[in-house]
């Protein structure tokens, strides 16, 4: 599993299958090899439902971002 926290404040998102993981990894854009956060915006979340991501991890990130305008999100591997 992947856990997703909200870089600014620490605060747990939620988990994620390497799977889902994989769609966001597949779709988003890393700084370098050892970048482990996302910048995530309502936009990016269209985006990825879109192309089909889960709906669970669709879900997660809605709930993450709520109504500000973007979130940096840091993985790590539990």
């Amino acid at each position: 599993m992947i856990t997703l926290r909200d870089k600014d404040n620490g605060q747990l998102i939620g988990s994620v299958t390497e799977a889902e993981f994989q769609v966001l990894v597949d779709a988003l854009e890393e700084e370098s090899d050892e970048d482990t956060d996302y910048y995530i915006e309502a936009g990016t979340i269209d985006m990825l439902e879109d192309d089909g991501a889960p709906e669970s991890l669709v879900k997660l990130l809605r709930d993450a971002l709520g109504t500000r305008d973007g979130v940096e999100i840091a993985w790590s591997r539990a």
